[in-house]
């Protein structure tokens, strides 16, 4: 058996999928797993169990805390079920298009993460042949295909594989069959196997199942699962039976409990003091791999989805200025369209909370037959990218599970910092001045109840923009998101000097600007863009090294090397987008809409 040491978060999974077969009540311990993988999606939650040959199911719209208030799914009978929390893609959200979805003999029922592509010829087939469908869902199809195989041939095992085969797109599933039986399938979606002392466990994360068994294996891509009797089979798409090894993970379980604080995400924001300080420590010989890698690559790439992708415009402003590389930040749902255009032989760096965002993945597996060299920077050194990459650096920040990423986000950009500083000959000093920016970062989070005033005071405003210069646009750009993502305002990064090429047509007295003015380089340009807006009527707040009348509010970062500011300056907005949330009455942990990571195109 592998051991690993891992202190990891695992984020793998657009909606969580979970099944249980073992000697313990089936329900109460599904319904626990769901509120653990909650976070990823939390539109509808359902369950199924199987009891003395029959195939109970409950499901419901809503967080499973009020779905099983309300519909007592912990009560179902059974040490046989799979469950599901969601994040619609096909189908509005409503109980007929929650998970599990049954067969229409009614003894198979099927939960699924993912997207079936081909799932509207595959149901036009099954229709014609009289099968019956109650959802708008993608995932329905599946059950009705292992009902059709299984019917006509009497073979589960078979079942399974065919259904699996017919199937195109990125998926996972769990099926429980009338019988006993629990199968588990996965192509580009993750799924874990847990194995206990009473039982066994097929995930998505294994978060789902931490508390009950810390032995997983982690099953690889075209890997299915087959739980009967009390014995576990695994076998590949084309039934060639696979040995997969058992990982014993180790984690920091109270990193998963709020603790004292009222939501993870305001938790998480306060973990920045250690997890910035530590990103990278134990991993320099990977950073000194990835470094000469970089240092005598003839060109390289930086990619990412969301918040990833303005770390990699933060390091490619950084490699340019201080390893005097040539370098290009391409988000990755357009990059994949430009593989086969990109310079030969280059190194793409590809960044990623979970290691499984659908976007990134389909970067990597363009680029890698091409001649690419991989790296990658990820929090969960199991995950797909991770396994696909020559050399992966985990963040090992722990497990984040607000929504909208905060400590996840510096420890990526602390990791970059880490790397270009090593390429550059310690020219920017990271590791001298980690202790330094630690007490900055505490300082920051210190200070968060003037932010919570500025949140109050702003709280009535349409539309926010946020304007930064240089290498302090990305962060322009991630302060808007976060205000997005967790209070429902529309927020807009714009690079100062483009102000009057546009954006200025939109300022006037019922505008709230938030403008990066740190001391350096960009000073000057960026204090006579703050009196434009001023004269404009804008309410102004200013976050820098240097107060002025200019401002309304004044948010001030710690005084640090200007090269670092970046990492800090993302703090504020984090704060603020977390307490304009509350004046919102919006969750900050769960934002409407939104996953933890798009493992879906």
């Amino acid at each position: 058996m592998a051991i690993f040491n891992y202190v990891i978060k695992i984020i793998i999974s657009v909606c969580s999928i979970i099944g249980y077969k073992g000697e313990s009540l089936a329900a109460p311990l599904l319904v626990t797993c769901l509120k653990k993988m909650e976070y990823r999606g939390y539109d509808s939650v359902g369950i199924g169990t199987i009891n003395d040959g029959k195939v109970s199911v409950r499901k419901g719209v809503g967080r499973v805390e009020d779905v099983d208030s309300n519909l007592l799914l912990r009560v179902l009978p059974g040490r046989i079920g799979i469950g599901h929390t969601r994040w619609a893609t096909h189908g509005k959200v409503t109980e007929k298009n929650a998970h599990p979805h049954t067969s229409c003999n009614g003894e198979i029922a099927v939960v699924h993460n993912g997207i079936i592509q081909n799932y509207s010829e595959l149901k036009s087939k099954l229709m014609r042949k009289g099968h019956i469908f109650r959802s708008e869902t993608d995932s329905e199809v599946i059950a009705h295909l292992l009902e059709e195989d299984y019917v006509s041939s009497g073979d589960l095992r078979g079942a399974v594989l065919n259904t699996a085969k017919k199937l195109t797109g990125a998926f996972s599933f769990i099926a429980a069959f009338s019988d006993g039986t629990i199968a588990g399938a996965r192509f580009d979606e993750p799924l874990i196997v847990g194995i206990s002392n009473d039982g066994y466990y097929i995930s998505s994360d294994v978060i789902g199942f931490l508390n009950y068994t810390d032995r997983a294996i982690f099953l690889d891509n075209r890997d299915i699962v087959i739980l009967k009797g009390s014995e576990m089979e695994m076998i590949s798409f084309d039934g060639a039976p696979v040995m997969r090894p058992v990982t014993q993970v180790a984690w920091e379980f109270g990193g998963i409990d709020k603790g004292t604080y009222a939501h993870y995400t305001i938790k998480e924001i306060n973990e920045q003091v250690e997890t910035i300080f530590k990103s990278g420590k134990g991993q320099e010989d990977k950073i000194e791999q990835v470094s000469e890698l970089l240092k005598s690559a003839p060109f390289v790439y930086f990619t990412g989805s969301g918040t990833s992708y303005h770390c990699a415009l933060v390091a490619k402003a950084l490699l340019s200025k201080y390893g005097r590389r040539k370098s290009d930040a391409i988000m990755s749902s357009e990059f994949q369209y430009l593989v086969n255009d990109i310079e030969p032989d280059p190194v793409i760096v590809a960044i990623s909370q979970s290691g499984e965002t659908a976007d990134v993945l389909e970067v990597v597996k363009k680029a890698k037959p091409l001649g690419s060299k991989i790296i990658s920077i990820v929090n969960v050194p199991t995950s797909s990218l991770a396994r696909l990459s020559d050399i992966s650096i985990s963040m090992n920040c722990g497990p984040e599970i607000g929504v909208a990423a905060t400590k996840s986000f510096t420890s990526q950009l602390t990791i970059l910092y880490a790397i270009i500083d090593r390429l550059s000959g310690g020219v920017i000093g990271l590791e001298n001045q980690r202790t330094k920016l630690q007490n900055a970062v505490k300082e920051l989070v210190e200070g968060q109840k003037l932010i919570e005033q500025i949140a109050n005071e702003i709280k009535n405003a349409k539309d926010i923009y946020v304007l930064g210069r240089s290498i302090h646009y990305p962060i322009a750009l991630e302060g808007a998101l976060k205000i997005k993502e967790l209070s429902y305002v529309h927020a807009e990064g714009i690079p100062a000097g483009e102000l009057k090429h546009g954006p200025l047509a939109l300022i006037d007295k019922n505008s709230c600007v938030l403008v990066l003015n740190p001391n350096d380089s960009t000073f000057d340009d960026v204090k006579a863009n703050a009196h434009e807006i001023k004269a404009r009527g804008a309410s102004l707040i200013g976050i820098g090294s240097s107060p002025s009348d200019v401002y309304d509010r004044f948010i001030a970062i710690p005084e640090v090397d200007e090269v670092l500011l970046p990492i800090l300056e993302v703090i504020p907005f984090q704060v603020i987008a977390y307490y304009l949330a509350l004046e919102k009455n919006a969750n900050p942990d769960y934002p409407r809409n939104l996953a933890k990571s798009v493992t879906v195109k």
